[in-house]
């Protein structure tokens, strides 16, 4: 049997009960586990990180002296979650994408909820995301976020609360899709004794959706990059050659007589969708940054005429905006008419005196995020820091606490991973992808991604923190 640390007290834990015993939709794996040598596994791990190498699944982090391309670290034990827990998890998750969706088309049409007093309206209008322009747009089907990612994480009791949305260019889906692959290729057997359900069909799906947000029949899509040196370009280029679209930079395209065209060897070719993975302020210089190289010329005005589509809709932030996130219980309650199935974090505004006053009385026990942060920049964990750091951010909460929210520090799930010393558990979360079309459609699971430390709650990739695939069971068939 393999080396196996218990998972520690009070803390839940996906593969193993506190006892030590092993959760029953992880039976099958375990006994096949414990049938593997150390040693292939440990061969297994490394021909992984050679194949990632060969493939060229690195992403960028931006300031690092060793060089810009890093891999993001893989473990090959996978993170199971039975079909009944899936189903409840899907259901939650469907409506709180389709209240956000309704609260992006109603913040730029009637505004009925600021109207009605169930949200501020400072909220909404002095948020950095907020896009004038936007207003009485009409987009197809209503639908602003086309793709969405969902931060899901449990406590130690075992509930799911949904930790942040991402909806302005959500990334992941692509190390989801290869994790699984790898996992396929190194261990075939397991996908023909265990009813795991399939991931690989995702691109298909968002090209679909991606057409669906089109005013035209048969729409030609492209998918705009930054370029190579973005820290997600790798997925750019995957998700493109996936889908069969093209994928270009803003040189690429030019506006024209009320449409944007895409220069080809054969002349310009009409575009009628971009999936855009830059941010607003790059999109256009004629309507947003000046100094902008990586947008379109005059894209906005033909957006504007409906002329083209772009995912995500121009202004989609306002909803992923930490400032916001309170408030989406309420979303759903608002336009839905429904309790809530997921849950959020408890979460303090510190742009409120009183709400402040307690943060800064507690912040040793607190994780603290800017509002318009991510990638676990600019946050505060504040049993993991020092009295000097814990200092030295309450003097940036006291200068702008308009710029940041806080949390209670959740004892984050664990899932064993592969150490050196065996089987250790470590800290994760999960981000399933949600594409809005005339329907709302998921691919079971998502991106579970890992603290690879010790005792760390910092999952994202951009502080050393790496994925393992997510298997979602499917029920036996009759």
């Amino acid at each position: 049997m393999f080396p196996c640390t218990p998972p520690g007290t009070g803390i839940y834990d996906e593969m193993l009960l506190q006892d030590g015993s092993v959760r029953e939709h992880y039976a099958a794996y375990w006994k096949w586990l414990n049938q593997r040598p150390l040693e292939e596994m440990e061969r297994k791990r490394r021909e992984a990180e050679l194949l990632f190498h060969r493939v060229g699944i690195t992403f960028a982090v931006y300031g690092e002296s060793r060089g810009t391309e890093r891999l993001i670290p893989f473990d090959s034990l996978p993170r199971i979650i039975p079909a009944q827990e899936w189903s409840a998890l899907e259901e939650g998750i469907r409506q709180r994408v389709l209240a956000l969706n309704m609260f992006l088309h109603d913040i730029y049409h009637d505004q009925r909820i600021i109207r009605e007093g169930r949200l501020p309206a400072e909220q909404v209008f002095g948020n950095a995301h907020y896009q004038p322009c936007m207003q009485d747009v009409n987009l197809p089907n209503d639908i602003y976020a086309q793709i969405s990612g969902v931060d899901l994480i449990r406590d130690d009791s075992g509930n799911w609360f949904v930790l942040e949305d991402n909806l302005r260019t959500p990334s992941g889906v692509s190390y989801m899709i290869e994790n699984r692959r790898m996992m396929m290729r190194l261990f075939p057997e397991l996908f023909s004794t265990n009813p795991v359900a399939p991931v690989d069909h995702y691109p298909s799906l968002l090209l679909e959706t991606l057409q669906q947000g089109s005013f035209v029949s048969h729409p030609n899509v492209v998918l705009l990059t930054p370029g190579r040196y973005n820290s997600a370009y790798f997925e750019h280029a995957f998700l493109a050659q996936q889908m069969g679209i093209e994928l270009v930079e803003g040189a690429d395209l030019f506006v024209k007589d009320g449409h944007v065209f895409m220069r080809t060897t054969a002349g310009p070719q009409r575009v009628d969708v971009i999936y855009r993975r830059i941010d607003d302020d790059y999109l256009d210089p004629l309507a947003f940054r000046q100094d902008s190289a990586l947008g379109v010329p005059g894209l906005l005005s033909v957006y504007r005429e409906g002329n083209v589509a772009i995912a995500n809709a121009v202004g989609t932030g306002v909803a992923d905006d930490k400032s916001i996130y309170p408030y989406v219980p309420d979303m759903i309650r608002f336009y839905l008419d429904e309790e809530p199935i997921l849950h959020n974090v408890p979460t303090w505004q510190c742009r409120n005196p009183k709400e402040l006053d307690h943060v800064l009385h507690h912040l040793p026990d607190l994780v603290v995020k800017e509002v318009h942060g991510a990638g676990g920049y600019g946050m505060l964990v504040g049993p993991a820091s020092t009295a000097e750091q814990i200092a030295q951010f309450r003097e940036r909460l006291k200068a702008r606490p308009d710029n940041y929210i806080a949390q209670p520090t959740l004892s984050l799930s664990t899932c064993p991973i592969f150490t050196a010393a065996g089987i250790a558990p470590r800290h994760i979360d999960l981000r399933p992808f949600v594409l809005s079309g005339r329907d709302i459609r998921m691919v079971p699971g998502g991106l579970t991604r890992v603290a690879m430390q010790q005792g760390s709650l910092v999952v994202n990739s951009s502080q050393g923190g790496g994925t393992k695939d997510t298997w979602v069971l499917e029920e036996p068939s009759c």
